[in-house]
């Protein structure tokens, strides 16, 4: 194999290292919170969004929430599409660069795989025990006929979008469409009917 040259590297550098926690950085955290009306029985769903070019801020803001409502997992659960191989690590590893304390829900060091229950994966959920399964959001959205999350931009794009366009609110904007679908993903899994665009809120970005 030919030795790489340095813009290949750079290239490289800008396509994947932001996968990394060590070199990336956290712009946004989006996060819903399922409720089921106790009158009706109808699920709604707030999605809410933490989003600024200080990870820090963004960080504080996503802990302050958990600590102050989300903080017993005996109570509630924490549900994403591979969050217990990325979104969670990545998090965790952001905030002790900025030696920031984790909320209790994410301090899962020394856990043993029965005492992480309440982190839901919607991948590890889909595999049925198959360990090598990767399979995408994009993918089983499609499978399910559920609307599509990456209808404006995908996660290799975020980079670009950030660094050359500073909009920060688009970023958002997809990462609260990932939300949806993971949420309606479970339910599908659930065998419960999606949600329609009245169950669904959108708070303003923070």
């Amino acid at each position: 194999t030919e030795p790489l040259d340095d813009e290949r590297v750079a290239e490289m550098y800008r396509e994947r290292a932001a996968i990394y926690a060590e070199f990336g950085k956290i712009v946004c955290i989006s996060v819903g919170l399922v409720v089921r009306d106790r009158d009706t029985g109808r699920l709604h769903l707030r999605i809410k969004s933490f989003a600024d070019a200080d990870e820090r801020k963004v960080l504080q803001g996503f802990s302050d929430l958990v600590n102050q409502y989300f903080n017993d997992i005996n109570k509630h659960y924490f549900c994403g599409h591979n969050i217990k191989e990325f979104d969670v690590p990545y998090i965790c590893r952001r905030m002790v660069v900025h030696q920031m304390e984790l909320p209790r829900p994410f301090r899962l060091r020394g856990l043993k795989p029965w005492e992480t229950g309440h982190l839901l994966d919607t991948m590890e959920l889909w595999k049925f025990g198959d360990r090598k399964a990767f399979t995408s959001l994009r993918l089983l959205t499609a499978l399910f006929g559920i609307p599509s999350p990456k209808d404006d931009i995908d996660g290799s794009e975020v980079g670009r979008v950030f660094h050359e366009e500073q909009d920060v609110e688009r970023i958002a904007r997809y990462c609260e469409k990932d939300v949806l679908a993971t949420v309606q993903l479970f339910l599908r899994y659930r065998y419960e009917p999606l949600l329609e665009p009245d169950q669904v809120t959108f708070v303003d970005v923070d």
